[in-house]
């Protein structure tokens, strides 16, 4: 005898305690148990019709329901746990690449010490700036990439969220303003070029005075190890001077007061030319290192926003 749709009707309904009609928070998995068949009980349980047609007992609704809510906790608890474990593999991941930033920046602080307290503002050629000295950049360069290392581990280990993105801030920063720094070089080299030879010509009247030993030291090194004299020319330290001489350094062999003597005694290549022929000589290992920068500063980037991202999601499913 075929069971009249009023019968049927209860049992393909979505069980819930009360009987009402589908709906409810369980209502997205009633796609999982299909809508045919008694009931569609999940893990392959249906309700049956007792003899003679009579209604399921009650209490099946229940055992349907807690069914349910089983296999719902199950999934909950499934993603739960998959977040955790993305989130631990980029926690310590991030943690060993910026440890190995901080100690990057302890050996670039030292350098930087080590060079101020041995000679002085070494490196220091810019009357303009005479703190832009090598050893003063080393220190400021390595304090900062120390700062940020220190945080991005602090916030990696204790995943807090207000250390990631202060981290991911520092670091988007910095590596914005490099960029900015590359762009305006290549927009204004011309510029640039003019007004390095003449705060460079200025700076060759501090030669030898009093408390510009870096200085005297930077201009030294540099005639030495390059050959060359003067920023354009060897003529340039006859202003200098008012006579005409030129630094020791400046012989092709070095003896004492070697700078007084007959100009065919001195190296007669200019030394910013020399620097920059050298420089694009050697450009290749430049653009390297200027990229091998960039890609950790965009690892770190990356590394940040994926653990700030994963400890939302584990906040949101373990809640």
């Amino acid at each position: 005898m075929r069971r009249s749709s009023t019968d049927e009707s209860a049992y393909r309904r979505s069980p819930s305690p009360d009987g009402k009609a589908r709906g409810g928070p369980f209502r997205r998995y009633s796609s999982l148990y299909g809508r045919g068949g008694a009931g569609s009980a999940p893990f392959g349980l249906h309700a049956h019709a007792a003899p003679g047609g009579a209604a399921a007992p009650k209490g099946s609704k229940y055992v349907v329901f807690y069914l349910d809510l089983s296999f719902i906790f199950l999934l909950e608890l499934k993603r739960c746990s998959m977040a955790r474990g993305c989130l631990q593999c980029v926690k310590y991941l991030m943690f060993a690449f910026n440890l190995l930033f901080w100690l990057g920046g302890c050996g670039v602080l030292g350098v930087g010490i080590w060079l101020a307290a041995t000679q002085g503002n070494f490196a220091t050629l810019s009357s303009s700036f005479p703190s832009l000295s090598a050893a003063n950049l080393l220190i400021v360069t390595g304090t900062l990439v120390m700062a940020i290392g220190f945080l991005g581990c602090i916030g990696a280990i204790k995943e807090h969220k207000c250390l990631l993105l202060g981290f991911f801030v520092m670091l988007l920063c910095v590596f914005l303003l490099e960029a900015t720094i590359v762009i305006l070089f290549f927009a204004y080299t011309d510029k640039i070029d003019r007004y390095a030879q003449r705060d460079l010509k200025k700076g060759l009247h501090l030669y030898g005075t009093q408390g510009n030993v870096g200085l005297t030291n930077a201009w030294s090194i540099i005639q030495t190890d390059f050959r060359c004299c003067g920023v354009s020319n060897y003529t340039d330290w006859f202003e200098v001077y008012n006579a005409t001489r030129v630094p020791d350094s400046c012989c092709l062999e070095f003896s004492e007061s070697c700078g007084l003597h007959a100009p065919g005694t001195w190296w007669k290549a200019p030394c910013y030319e020399t620097v920059k022929v050298w420089l694009q000589e050697n450009l290749l290992a430049v653009a390297i290192f200027g990229l091998c920068t960039a890609l950790v500063q965009i690892l770190g980037l990356t590394f940040a926003m994926t653990m700030y991202c994963q400890v939302l999601k584990a906040d949101t499913y373990c809640a």
